[in-house]
């Protein structure tokens, strides 16, 4: 459309190769290499919902994409260029795209050695427009599913990592809804009223299989359910990524099996400031089934949304925000550009940046400063085994605005505390839910008090001591640190302590420092500590 830099979508692929102006294969191969020298695994991104409308799946098999034989509405003009370098082949969009007049369901797929016209269906997810440089397969097909299968399970074999793009429209029952809506049913994407299908016809299309031994119960066959169960048994090493949304986080990891789902409340929820709805969520999760927790992705902006700064500034509420990506259970993801504070949001069809933006220094050594270090701990927060939520209690009752939680095993053990709110709060952090067993889900366990969470249980010694990020030290004593530590936050500060630590006091100097002291933090407790004997 007039835009010299504009590149193809890789959204919208030709096939799975390496680009020849990158490169091709032996860029590829040495860029491998290189990674391999750093510990970095390369990851390639799947996009199995569609292709390109000028792919090579669409030129060899356009009976495998989402069709009609004549155009679904009779104003659509199919005049425009030619779209195609296939000779005895010609696809053309509709005309209303070329001056944005429209946004078309379906462009038109000529093959002049047979006379046919196809009018195949560009992806679509039912809540945007038509993404009109895409072709929607037809995941009815059986040769279908077992192309991307295989597609899937080759590069599986040749990388570490897949992320699935837009794994959700793939699911069974928004394939349906969006694609073969059942009779008077309201179709996901404009037109396709017109291939509803009965129940019946579509379960004959889009099978069931017995799962259970007894064959007491039928569960519908999902193609994702499919390629997790190959890749574990066929490429075991390669972990699965899957952008899932429409609430679906849940059902992508403990139905479908995919070792990572996208967790888009985190984003939108913290921006949002909703953080009783995502402290919920937390505590729906922790009670139900912890490990559920683990396997999401937690992100502050991926390429659909706007830049992490748009969204969270570069403040202390950025900074309070990153340091829950950091420390929360699960796979923390940063964007393109996150760490150097950029601002531009690349359009999907991007060659290069169009803005002139420099790294802001200043950010990024805020970055060094207060979130590699915890990044750098992340195997003591991944997990759930030793993860911990807390309640932030005030005079007035539970702060819901303040995230407070403990995780790592007990000699390593972290708890972070953050305000995501303006408000300053004064309060007392306690234990905010019961955690499911791990052994069966949904059965609650009960939890031990705040000093035995913290792993101090084990000695009846009057103190304890602690440090925070930057260093500086603080001393407690177990009678306050038993109802849990007392904390003033300011709007958006956060506060992460580590190396909690019991002391026995023989001589009465820790008794006399802590008098001293009265809450007060200082760089180093036992220089301190010798000054009064």
């Amino acid at each position: 459309c007039g835009n010299p830099e504009a590149e193809a979508s890789a959204y919208a692929l030709h096939a799975y190769r390496a680009a020849e102006d990158l490169g091709g294969e032996n860029a590829l191969q040495d860029l491998e290499s290189r990674c391999r020298q750093h510990g970095i695994r390369l990851a390639c991104d799947v996009v199995p919902n569609h292709t390109g409308i000028d792919s090579e799946l669409v030129k060899e098999h356009p009976d495998w994409f989402l069709q009609a034989d004549q155009p679904p509405y009779p104003a659509y003009d199919f005049t425009g260029p030619d779209l195609c370098e296939e000779e005895g082949i010609s696809i053309r969009i509709e005309k209303g795209y070329w001056d944005h007049s429209d946004a078309a369901v379906v462009f038109e797929h000529h093959d002049h050695n047979s006379g046919q016209r196809r009018y195949i269906y560009h992806g679509n997810d039912g809540t945007h427009m038509p993404w009109n440089d895409t072709a929607q397969l037809n995941f009815l097909m059986p040769e279908v599913r077992q192309a991307m299968s295989d597609l899937i399970l080759a590069i599986a074999q040749r990388f570490s990592l897949i992320r699935f793009d837009a794994a959700m429209t793939l699911a069974r029952k928004h394939f349906r809804r969006l694609w073969f809506p059942p009779p008077g049913g309201s179709a996901g994407v404009p037109s396709r009223s017109a291939f509803a299908l009965s129940d019946e016809d579509f379960t004959a299309a889009f099978p069931v299989e017995f799962w259970r031994e007894d064959f007491t119960a039928a569960f519908p066959v999902e193609f994702w359910r499919e390629v997790v169960d190959r890749i574990n048994r066929e490429a075991p090493d390669t972990l699965l990524i899957a952008e899932a949304f429409w609430l679906m986080e849940s059902y992508f990891v403990r139905n479908l099996g995919m070792h990572r789902v996208y967790n888009s409340a985190f984003m939108n929820m913290l921006k949002r400031e909703e953080n009783a709805k995502y402290r919920q969520i937390l505590k729906d999760t922790l009670a139900y089934n912890p490990g559920i927790l683990k396997r999401y992705v937690n992100f502050m902006n991926n390429p659909d949304e706007a830049t992490a700064v748009e969204q969270f500034g570069k403040g202390d509420k950025y900074f309070g925000v990153a340091t829950l990506l950091a420390t929360l259970p699960g796979l923390p993801m940063f964007g393109h550009g996150q760490v150097e504070g950029y601002r531009e949001k690349y359009g999907m069809e991007y060659r290069r940046a169009y803005w002139e933006e420099e790294p802001d220094l200043g950010f990024i050594q805020h970055h060094e400063q207060q979130v590699f270090p915890l990044l750098r701990t992340r195997h003591l927060f991944a997990d759930v085994e030793h993860f911990s939520l807390y309640d932030f209690m005030t005079a007035q009752g539970v702060d819901e605005n303040v995230f407070a939680y403990s995780n790592g095993p007990i000699g390593q053990k972290f708890l972070v505390v953050y305000n995501n709110t303006s408000q300053v709060t004064r309060g007392r952090t306690h234990l905010a839910t019961d955690k499911a067993s791990p052994e069966e889900e949904g059965v609650a366990l009960s939890m031990p008090p705040f000093w035995q969470e913290l792993g101090l249980d084990r000695s009846n010694d009057p103190f304890c001591r602690f440090r925070d990020l930057q260093g500086n030290q603080q001393l407690v004593s177990r009678e306050q640190l038993s109802h849990g530590l007392e904390l003033q936050l300011d709007g958006y500060e956060h506060r992460v302590f580590s190396d909690f630590q019991t002391l026995s006091d023989e001589d009465g100097s820790w008794q006399k420092l802590y008098q001293y002291l009265n809450g007060r933090k200082v760089s180093n407790l036992e220089r301190e500590r010798l000054k009064m004997l």
